[in-house]
């Protein structure tokens, strides 16, 4: 597993050398940013799993609108804020639009340990999500167009003459395409596919191939 990893915006250098003198004798990985542009400037070199410790107010992108900015770019970094002068609005925001937590400065260091040990077990179980669907992505792209409707019926839990009904085709054409589907997706019966599409929807992930 990769060591774990610690991204910290502030532009207060003498916060950033602390907290990162902190983080690194705890045996986390550190990034330190002086502000949110240069960070948003790497975002292709992430190292996961990582979690985001920014501050709230800084000059030109504050922590807001840096947590915006992830969201419209569709990228997942649990984060923490920190801010020695908020509004409670900001708070309130930050939190509504998924941030783990917000300590005020100066806050006990065991207090930041624990926020960022919980968002990296949040990126860890978010990374496997991701993974899992991308496999899951491609094994389903390898479906032809008519296996794919049949494999969707199958998935909402539809028998083969239900199946033949509906697309107004025999049954024993539908018994040939499950074949097919189950050998696609690897698996040797229904209940293996099932438990391995288990959680994800298929129709979710169709509309990402």
């Amino acid at each position: 597993m990769a060591q774990e990893h610690v991204y910290l915006v502030d532009d207060n250098s003498e916060i950033r050398f602390h907290l990162k003198g902190l983080l690194v004798q705890k045996g986390y990985s550190v990034h330190d940013f002086d502000g949110a542009q240069i960070f948003l400037e790497g975002l292709e070199k992430l190292i996961h799993p990582c979690v985001l410790v920014v501050d709230m107010r800084m000059p030109n992108l504050s922590g807001l609108d840096l947590q915006h900015q992830l969201k419209l770019r569709n990228i997942f970094i649990p984060t923490i804020f920190i801010s020695g002068e908020s509004h409670h609005q900001e708070i309130i925001d930050a939190m509504k639009s998924g941030a783990i937590e917000f300590l005020w400065k100066p806050f006990q260091s065991e207090h930041l340990i624990a926020a960022i040990d919980r968002g990296l077990a949040l990126d860890v179980q978010h990374t496997h999500i991701q993974e899992r669907k991308s496999k899951l992505q491609s094994l389903q792209a390898g479906l032809s167009p008519r296996e794919n409707e049949i494999f969707l019926l199958i998935y909402k839990g539809l028998g083969n003459k239900e199946i033949g009904v509906k697309l107004g085709i025999f049954s024993d054409t539908v018994k040939k395409h499950r074949a097919h589907i189950l050998e696609k997706m690897q698996v040797t019966n229904l209940h293996e596919l099932l438990q391995l599409w288990d959680g994800i929807d298929p129709a979710e992930t169709q509309k990402l191939i």
